[in-house]
Parts: structure tokens; C-alpha cells; sequence
């Protein structure tokens, strides 16, 4: 099925021979009745018969008043006590089924919304998306607010368990079937003033899922324990554009590794069961495709056919859906091709619920349905907006448009017979099986003793620091400066980013420890002096780094040049940093250049000039102390690049996975990258021998097995990080000259042997081929083992499926 087949509103038909045996609701909003008559039928005594439609009339009209009067008596019927849905031994679907059948057409939409709670529902904030601590819920205002029908999900409240149990339990008793509410919030890399851990595109550098598993887990465990069912995490876009602002909020460039951290981190997040007390629903997003916009500018028009978005794009997701069943997602702003994904039948229902089998709700982000209107211009009015969304495969708004105007757009659509009662069935269905398999309906309060014991545990304190550690990467370590020496005497720290802990974006730096650069050498070197000049006049830099032993720049972003939202048209140091480097590099002293940012920049000239070179992305609370035990040589380096670094912005997009007949040479740059993917460089060395595969008989669907023996040839013990590629040599349709189809993060003692094994499964090699199917091809095949995508040791071999 072509991606292009797009569903669009528009009125079912009728067949008149099924008037005199039972008329279904919508074949009331036939063409033969015009949309004046259509709106007359629910107004009886307007009623008027026209040629060739009064019979037609007759029976809608009878139709609309026994609807109305059934919608009536429902609103009114008291709910048995031992109704099926209430009980919480039977099987979640009978009980959505028995709740479905029990709500009126105004229930069922007030499940499909999302409200924002601070400044509404409580006395006092902070910020724009904080109630605060001491805050009291205002029952009158969630009355005008809410009235008796529910909610589907609060947002924006980042509550204490206390607050949460209040509003859940007014919420419960003021609707008449007892629906819980979902509270939503974010969790990218820490919730709320809980532990915060490092950015995920340093999380995913430690090339190390069991970490992305724990920390899922660690911040289900602290969000739940405040009454939160569901947090906006993880983002699996592929980070094939650095020049976009969220790249830091990604695992990188490559789908496979993005596949398994987003399956990690899902898989903590929701654990065995939703149904307790420290797990949530993850929610992957942005489906699909988002991480590749237009100029890097984030919301922009994605550009690939179906074959890439398949092959690549949604291979990022797919784990977390088919393995990991991910109970939520988030539909994504911008357009594939010219169709807005959050009316995308084909995204949202063939590919994640018919192929995928996804059980959860999609979620727009914020205003992503209101852009249908005013920024895609597909639909006319905010009422055509909200209808095409619900009806191609979208869940819930997300502050798109005030909360009458959405739910009134699709009691209308439904009446109009413009969104059908399967569709909002179908999403009413997905938010309340939700709620089920949290527990909501069983247990909807939470136990107000239990935040104080999970949130920034010692152990999840611990957890952000090993993170911090592993990810540390080493980039350039010319005549092995590094490690420094613990003796030296003084030390100058230089740049903007030497003395505060970057966080990223998503998390406020007030929270945490905070330990910056200058908090890390000062806490590990009691003895040394350290001076501090954040680089603003570079002449007074310069005079203090004359002053020391050895200069320690600390450089790179921050919140509001990176984040969602700030796009950058050059990857340069901002501001005056590379005028200030040059300056420091001119005075002769040892220098080490500490880079903390949220995507590639392109430091060519430091490159070339500066010996030592430590990539730190946004380390978290822990960073600084992470960062200073890598100097000093109490860590090992052995983070690895999860994204190219380009050596200029006019080679963009420029990640490793390319096919073949993309052309790398300018007449001003060769087109090589300045780091390639997978890149870092240790304490000690490696080296890499005796590569062999194993191939399953033919017609078998066995693994194709790898093995290559790894040897610590330094005098340090260290990490390295094997990484498999492979490669079809000649495919039906062009794919990458390389891709990662495996990898493994290992300990090795000086001159120690492991012998790593990898094993792909065939599916992991299928193409999308050009009669738009899977297939595992026959063929000669070429797999690398190594260091990075780099790596020089091959093998080929002959596959036959």
C-alpha cells in the first residue's frame, strides 16, 4: 500500500434498500441529505421534506430521536456496583468493552483531551508548567472546568502525591462512571526536581542499553511515586541533521542503535507490568521522520520516500512497538511528502496498529492538530482539523485547540457522519485500555510515603553518575596528554561553560547537584589551585592561563543557542569562543578543550592545533565530577559518537550510512568527516583478530553468527566498544555502503583476549524492496568489525535464505 493513499473527511454513503430493515446512524448523512437537512434532523421541529428524500428523512429523523432519548438515558442511568468494568478480574478488553457501551457521545470526547492544570485547578505556581509544592486544589475550578463528565489527561502539574491524589480523587467522584484521569509529563532525562540524569544523546554515547533500561526505570519509579501514568520520553528521531536544536534529545544518526536504547529505555520505563507503583507508559516520539527537517529548522517539511522512511526512519521505532509495546506515542508536526503526519492513516494505523500492532494512543504534540489548519493548510476550519486527525489515527489533542471547540468538533463530525463511530471508538478505546492496564481503575491513588523513598535514591544518584562516566568521549589525545597529571599545582579553567553544569534541554539547571568543571577539579584536587575566568574579556584569559600549569577549556552550548526550537545555521562555537580558543592556544601552555553541547559542532581548527580533546555532550547533575575523573585518569574514556561530526556545515547531511552513489568530494573540502560515527579514543589500545561468520543453512531462519577476538594492547585496563556493519554487495535497491547491525560494550584488562559474538537475525538485513516488500536477499555479503564505522577488518560471505 502507497503512503500517498490518504484518508480524508468526507461522508459515507447510503443505500436505500436498508431503510425499511434497520437504518445505521450514518447512512443518516448521505448525499441525497444535504448538510442544512443533515442539521435539521436533529432539530425535529424544523423538519422539512424535500423531493426524492422524504422517506430517507423520515427514518433519519426516527433514528436521530431514539439516538437522543438512548444518549439521554444513559447520562442518567446509574452504574451497578458490580458493573464488568469495575471489575478488576476480568480481562481489560471485556471491561473497555463494558465501559464503551455504557458513555454518552460527551464522555466519550472528554477522553480524547488533554488540559493543562497550573494556573486552572491550583492556588499557587511556579513557572509555567509547575504547581507548587505547598499548592491547594480548587475543587470550584475544576467544576467549571470539568463539569461531570471527566478528563482524559492533565498536563502540566508535575504534582506532589498529595496534589495528584486530590485531584484524582475529585475526578473520580464527579464523573458518573468513575473514570480516572491520566496525568501526563515530561521524563526525557529526569523528572521534575528528581534525579537528573545525563542528555539521552550522551546516554546513548556510553553505547550501553542495560544504562538506557535503568535509567527508564529509575525515572518511572520517581515519576509514579507522584501519581504520574505516562511520561514524553523517549525520543527515537535519527539525528540526521545537526543543525536542528533536539538533536541532543536523540540516541544519534543510525536507526538500529536508536532502535535498541529506545527498546532499553521502554522496556525500564514500563517494565513487566504497568499495573504498580514504579512503572508508567513511555512514549516514544516523534513519529516518524522528525530528525530530518528542511534547513534543520525544527517543524519542517521532512523529505523521503517510502523505502527510506521504512528502512530507516521507522526502524528507529520498531523495537519499542513490536518488543518493547510501547502504550503510547506522539504524532509528529511536521509533513512526509506533503501529508502532515497527524493525518497520516498510513503512519498512524497501517504501519504502527495493523503492522506493529500497537495497543496504546496516539498523542499529538503540542499543537501539532492545530497546524493542520494554519500552518498545512489541509483543512479549512479547526473543526475539519480535530475530525482528520481523530479519523487518521490520531488519539488525543495536545492544547490544540480550547477544549469546547475540539470536543464540539467531534460531536458534530459524529453527527455529520464526517468521523465515524469506529474511529472514535477506536481512539476512546486506546486511551481507556491505558488507563486499565495502569491500574487506574483499581488503585487510582498513590501512597504518599512512597516519593520520599525512590525520588534521588542513592542508587539512582549513583545510576547518573556511572552514565555521566561512560559516556565521556575522547576525541584527540595528540602525544597522550591525557591523562593529566594528579601532582600539577595550578590549573586554569577557562570558557562559559567552566563553571555551571550543563543540563540540556527539558530539565532546569537549579535542579540536582549542578557540579561543574570547576566544582570537579576543585573537589578532586584539594591541593591545586584553580582560577576560573568564564572567557567573556579573552585578554584577561589569556593572562590568567599564563599564570598555570595547564589550561582547561571548558566550551561548547547551552540552553537557548541549543534545545528544541533553537536551530542554528552554522555549527561554529557561538559567541566568541573560537576567538578565545586561538588566544589560549597562542600562549603556549598545555591545553585540554572540554566540549559540552547538544549536537556536532565543527572545530576543525581545534582539531589541528588543540592536543587533547574530551566531548562531554550534557553530562547531567554529576557531570563536572564525571568530566574531572576522565582528565585526571580515574575514568577511561570510552564513549563512542553516535553522530558524525561534519567538518563544515556545507557537507550536510552528512552521516555515515549513506548509500554509495552519494558523492563526499567539494572543490574546497575533501568531504571526509572531522569524527566519523562511532568514534573515541581510550587510555589504552585495541586490537581486533580472527574475524569469522557463520551462516545459517539455506532456507533457514536462523542467525547469521559473527565473531571476531578483541585484545587490550595497552597498559591500561579499559572499555572498547565492538561494533559489527554489514553490507550487501549488490542489492535490488541501493543501500548504505555500511550499516551497524550489532555491537557490544566490553571490559578488558592489559593484554586481555575476549571473543565477542554477534548475532544478527535475518530479518535485521531485509531490504524494502522495489515490489514494496521485505525481502532477505541471496547474495554475496561484506561484514567490518572494528572501532568505529571506520573499521578495516573484513569478512564476506555468501547468504542463502
Amino acid at each position: 500500500m502507497s503512503r500517498h493513499n490518504n484518508t480524508s473527511v468526507g461522508k459515507s454513503s447510503v443505500d436505500m434498500r436498508n431503510i425499511n430493515s434497520g437504518l445505521a446512524s450514518d447512512e443518516c448523512t448521505s448525499p441525497e441529505i444535504d448538510g442544512d437537512l443533515r442539521r435539521k434532523v436533529r432539530a425535529p421541529f424544523l423538519i422539512q421534506f424535500v423531493s426524492g428524500g422524504a422517506v430517507l428523512l423520515a427514518a433519519c429523523l426516527t433514528l436521530a430521536i431514539q439516538s437522543t432519548s438512548s444518549q439521554a438515558q444513559q447520562a442518567d442511568q446509574k452504574v451497578p456496583a458490580d458493573a464488568l468494568y469495575k471489575q478488576s478480574s476480568a480481562p481489560i478488553e471485556r471491561r473497555i468493552n463494558d465501559l464503551l457501551g455504557r458513555m454518552t457521545l460527551e464522555e466519550k470526547v472528554r477522553q480524547l483531551d488533554l488540559y493543562a492544570s497550573v494556573g486552572t485547578l491550583e492556588d499557587k505556581h511556579t513557572g509555567k508548567d509547575h504547581v507548587a509544592l505547598d499548592a491547594a486544589f480548587l475543587p470550584g475550578k475544576a467544576q467549571e472546568m470539568w463539569g461531570a463528565l471527566g478528563v482524559g489527561g492533565i498536563h502540566d502539574v508535575y504534582p506532589t502525591s498529595t496534589q495528584s491524589n486530590a485531584i484524582q480523587s475529585w475526578v473520580i467522584a464527579h464523573n458518573r462512571l468513575g473514570i480516572p484521569a491520566l496525568f501526563v509529563e515530561e521524563g526525557l532525562h529526569g523528572f521534575d526536581t528528581g534525579t537528573v540524569f545525563p542528555a539521552p544523546i550522551n546516554l546513548a554515547a556510553t553505547w550501553n542499553p542495560d544504562i538506557a533500561q535503568w535509567t527508564g526505570a529509575a525515572i518511572a519509579a520517581e515519576a509514579r511515586s507522584t501519581g504520574v501514568g505516562m511520561i514524553l520520553a523517549p525520543v527515537l528521531d535519527l539525528a540526521r541533521e545537526p543543525r536542528w536544536g533536539r538533536v541532543e534529545e536523540d540516541f544519534g544518526e543510525d536507526p538500529y542503535l536508536t532502535g535498541q536504547f529506545g527498546l532499553a529505555y521502554v522496556r525500564g520505563a514500563q517494565g513487566e507490568s504497568l499495573n504498580t507503583d514504579h512503572t508508567l507508559v513511555a512514549e516514544p516520539k516523534h513519529f516518524a521522520g522528525h530528525g530530518s527537517p528542511e534547513g534543520g529548522t525544527n517543524t519542517s517539511p521532512v523529505h523521503m520516500g517510502e523505502r527510506e522512511l521504512r528502512s530507516d526512519m521507522l526502524r528507529g521505532f520498531e523495537p519499542a512497538f513490536r518488543e518493547g509495546h510501547a502504550m503510547a506515542t506522539m504524532a509528529a508536526y511536521h509533513e512526509i511528502d506533503g501529508i502532515p503526519v497527524t493525518a497520516d492513516p498510513f503512519l498512524l494505523k497501517k504501519v504502527l496498529r495493523d503492522e506493529w500492532g500497537f495497543q496504546g494512543f496516539v498523542l499529538s504534540d503540542l499543537g501539532a492538530i492545530r497546524r493542520l489548519y494554519d500552518a498545512h493548510h489541509v483543512a479549512a476550519t479547526p473543526k475539519d482539523a480535530s475530525c482528520m486527525a481523530i479519523q487518521s489515527g490520531v488519539d488525543m489533542q495536545f492544547y490544540d485547540f480550547e477544549h469546547a471547540v475540539f470536543q464540539k468538533a467531534l460531536i458534530d463530525c459524529v453527527h455529520e457522519g464526517t468521523l465515524s463511530q469506529e474511529d472514535l471508538n477506536r481512539a476512546v478505546t486506546s486511551v481507556l485500555r491505558v488507563k486499565f492496564a495502569l491500574g487506574l481503575f483499581d488503585h487510582p491513588l498513590v501512597d504518599t510515603g512512597l516519593n520520599a523513598k525512590v525520588d534521588r535514591s542513592p542508587e539512582h544518584l549513583a545510576l547518573s553518575l556511572k552514565s555521566a562516566r561512560e559516556s565521556m568521549t575522547l576525541l584527540r589525545n595528540e602525544g597522550n596528554v591525557l591523562p593529566l597529571s594528579r601532582s600539577v599545582q595550578h590549573i586554569a579553567v577557562i570558557g562559559p561553560n567552566g563553571n555551571v553544569a550543563r543540563y540540556g534541554d527539558y530539565e532546569k539547571e537549579a535542579n540536582g547537584m549542578h557540579i561543574s568543571l570547576l566544582d570537579g577539579i576543585r573537589k578532586l584536587l584539594p591541593q591545586a589551585t584553580v582560577t576560573f575566568d568564564a572567557g567573556e574579556n579573552i585578554p584577561r584569559a589569556v593572562a590568567l592561563a599564563k599564570e598555570a600549569d595547564v589550561v582547561i577549556l571548558g566550551l561548547g552550548e547551552w540552553q537557548g543557542i541549543s534545545g528544541e526550537g533553537f536551530d542554528r545555521s552554522n555549527l561554529d562555537l557561538p559567541g566568541n569562543q573560537e576567538q578565545l580558543l586561538e588566544a589560549i592556544t597562542a600562549t603556549g601552555k598545555p591545553e585540554v578543550l572540554v566540549l559540552e553541547n547538544g549536537r556536532p559542532l565543527t572545530i576543525g581548527w581545534a582539531k589541528e592545533h588543540v592536543p587533547a580533546i574530551l566531548e562531554a555532550w550534557y553530562p547531567g547533575e554529576f557531570g563536572g565530577q564525571a568530566i574531572a575523573e576522565t582528565l585526571f585518569g580515574e575514568n577511561n574514556p570510552a564513549g563512542r559518537l553516535t553522530i558524525t561530526f561534519p567538518r563544515n556545515t556545507g557537507q550536510l547531511p552528512d552521516f555515515y550510512n549513506a548509500d554509495p552513489s552519494r558523492v563526499h568530494k567539494y572543490v574546497d573540502d575533501d568531504g571526509e568527516p572531522l569524527f566519523p560515527f562511532g568514534f573515541g579514543l581510550s587510555y589504552t589500545s585495541f586490537r581486533y583478530d580472527h574475524l569469522a561468520v557463520q551462516v545459517p543453512a539455506s532456507g533457514s531462519k536462523g542467525d547469521i553468527q559473527v565473531t571476531v577476538d578483541v585484545t587490550n594492547t595497552g597498559d591500561k585496563e579499559g572499555d572498547e566498544v565492538a561494533q559489527l556493519y554489514l553490507r550487501e554487495d549488490v542489492s535490488s535497491v541501493e543501500t548504505p555502503d555500511r550499516s551497524l547491525k550489532g555491537f557490544s560494550r566490553i571490559h578488558l584488562k592489559p593484554q586481555e583476549t575476549k571473543t565477542v559474538t554477534f548475532r544478527v537475525p535475518q530479518e535485521q538485513i531485509a531490504v524494502w524492496n522495489a515490489k514494496e516488500t521485505w525481502a532477505v536477499e541471496s547474495g554475496n555479503y561484506t561484514a567490518w568489525v572494528g572501532g568505529s564505522s571506520k573499521a578495516a577488518l573484513s569478512k564476506g560471505f555468501l547468504l542463502k535464505p
